[in-house]
């Protein structure tokens, strides 16, 4: 019923993955009606993480303004999106988030040992009450009313090792640790190759990507899921979504969606009052804290 943040601050480094480079990253606890906070340490700038202060989602979800942006936020919303986080500062010194492994298991590993605690303000809910739906040709992204929230997500790649693949899963912390938090972006090896050239994906590698050339998988290890692609496909939709600044309680469904695709279903969402209610959780939301649990 009541508002979380970190109990401890805890410290980690990892590689940028446009620029290559090393970046520090620190989570510290906020107090409550705080939400989602960036720092850029290098700028002395602040950034709240919503749908108000997005710039850019061609490539990743970034936030920012004319003085800066930060870049790459998806992979760690989601995994504060999973494990209930409503109010933390995202300290780094660089204007990307670390990649880590290109999953949210590093950002997991931080909050397991952040720990969680509880703040004295209750906890606010978006609540679906009637659909909402964003189309770009074939593609599509929609929010549906529900008593159990879940993700659904389907693409389709011309490519002989992804083709179609379909996942679904009900969202809670258990289940985001145990099906989806592992699972990898991933990337063709002649754009990460066009994209190097242009100064971008410059700390991209077999280490933080899963790379597809025409025929095969160049990790030597292989997949961490035989649908690893789609899965992370939701991973990133689960950080999207958290954009809206709280939890969001519905059934999220698409085809082919991208974080710009995502953005736009936040938006659209927020222009339909009449499609959700702000809950105030209390003891009477016995429904809604079971499915958040």
């Amino acid at each position: 019923m009541f508002q979380t943040t970190i109990l401890n601050e805890v410290k980690n480094i990892g590689i940028g993955l446009h620029k290559g480079s090393a970046i520090n990253i620190t989570l510290s606890p906020l107090d409550a009606n705080s939400g989602v906070v960036f720092y850029r340490s290098d700028l002395n700038k602040y950034y709240k993480a919503n749908y108000e202060n997005v710039i850019n989602t061609q490539m990743a979800t970034v936030i920012g303004d004319k003085d800066g942006f930060i870049s790459t936020i998806e992979h760690l919303m989601s995994a504060l999106h999973a494990y209930g986080i409503d109010n933390i500062l995202i300290s780094i010194d660089a204007n990307e988030v670390p990649v880590f492994d290109g999953s949210s298991l590093a950002f997991c590993d931080m909050l397991e040992r952040a720990q969680i605690t509880k703040l004295s303000a209750r906890k606010q809910v978006y609540v679906l009450k009637k659909e909402v739906k964003v189309e770009e040709n074939a593609k599509f992204a929609l929010l549906s009313a529900t008593n159990e929230p879940s993700y659904d997500f389907t693409i389709n790649f011309n490519h002989k090792l992804i083709a179609k693949q379909d996942y679904k899963f009900t969202f809670n912390k258990v289940n985001f640790i145990k099906e989806i938090a592992s699972a990898r972006t991933f990337g063709f090896l002649k754009d990460v190759q066009a994209l190097k050239s242009k100064g971008l994906a410059l700390g991209g590698s077999l280490e933080n990507a899963i790379v597809l050339d025409d025929d095969k998988i160049l990790n030597p290890e292989g997949l961490r899921f035989e649908n690893e692609f789609v899965r992370h496909k939701i991973l990133d939709a689960i950080g999207d979504l958290y954009m809206l600044g709280k939890p969001v309680f519905a059934n999220y469904k698409a085809y082919a969606s991208s974080h710009d695709l995502n953005h736009k279903l936040t938006l659209k969402m927020l222009e339909n009052p009449s499609s959700y209610e702000l809950v105030t959780l209390d003891s009477n939301s016995k429904e809604l804290l079971k499915a958040l649990s």
